[in-house]
């Protein structure tokens, strides 16, 4: 009986630790994923500017009536 006791109170160990591990690492990757979420917008707003930019470039081409 005392062995079995022993052996729960390690697995309850191990799957203490493993939950700890689990919630760090989840922590890291919400803060990973916030980090590309921000880097993403920044990269969406950089990308619309140079659209528009371009648009507004193409617009001032004149047209060649050949």
């Amino acid at each position: 009986m005392e062995a079995e006791l022993k052996s729960l109170e390690q697995k309850i160990s191990q799957f203490i630790e493993l939950c700890q591990r689990l919630r760090v690492d989840n922590q890291q990757l919400r803060q990973q994923l916030a980090s590309a979420l921000n880097e993403n917008r920044q990269l969406e707003e950089k990308i619309s500017n140079a659209t528009s930019r371009l648009e507004n470039l193409l617009n001032q081409i004149p047209e060649d009536d050949a």
